[in-house]
């Protein structure tokens, strides 16, 4: 394996292990939650089977939201600056609008909630994996960059698509929040399925 693979190869495995922390982070602290709650419940209280509480508010979830998409914004912005490939360059092109887009609502209705996002681990790691990601990026040209930036933005949406599923949605607790969550969800499985196809074209995922 030359020293090109081995960086392709370093930035898909990294974000895979980077990306399902934070996922797990989150989901890892509501079964925690759940199993606590359950084994100090006596046993004739009749409440051993209550839901916990919510491992994540929704000032976090918020957070969550703004640091996914200002991700792939970041993604998208170096992918349009170092790509020649038309595909690449309009799929980052995508990515920087409807990221944008999707933070300008996600703003919107904080400042309507009067809602103050809340860094959290999730929040955090997320920004950490994908700046790891794009520091690698740097180092790359020409098909390498490509093909590694469109294997990160399959691994990084099928992420995102399940955290929406098990840490966001599941936890929202204000109808709008969980809404704009909701709406959001079939524009993030259009993007996996765009990537999906581009990455297919190049001939599958660099690490195979």
């Amino acid at each position: 394996m030359n020293h090109r693979a081995r960086i392709v190869r370093m930035i898909v495995i990294s974000s895979l292990l980077a990306v399902s922390a934070w996922t797990l982070s989150s989901c890892g602290k509501k079964e925690a939650a759940e199993e606590s709650a359950t084994s100090t419940m006596p046993a004739d209280s009749g409440m051993s089977s209550m839901p916990a509480a919510p491992a994540l508010s929704d000032a976090n979830i918020a957070a969550i939201v703004v640091a996914a998409n200002n991700a792939d914004i970041d993604n998208g912005k170096q992918a349009q600056l170092k790509s020649k490939d038309a595909d690449v360059k309009a799929f980052a092109k995508q990515m920087i609008t409807d990221h944008s887009s999707t933070n300008d609502k996600a703003v919107a209705l904080a400042k309507k909630l009067d809602l103050k996002p809340e860094d959290n681990d999730a929040s955090k790691g997320i920004k950490a994996s994908q700046d790891s990601v794009r520091d690698e990026l740097k180092k790359m040209s020409g098909a390498a960059f490509n093909k590694a930036y469109i294997d990160n933005e399959v691994t990084y949406h099928e992420k995102v698509l399940d955290t929406i599923d098990n840490a966001l949605l599941p936890n929202a607790k204000n109808a709008e929040l969980k809404q704009l969550i909701t709406d959001v969800r079939p524009v993030v499985a259009a993007h996996l399925d765009h990537a999906k196809q581009i990455q297919a074209k190049m001939g599958g995922t660099a690490t195979k």
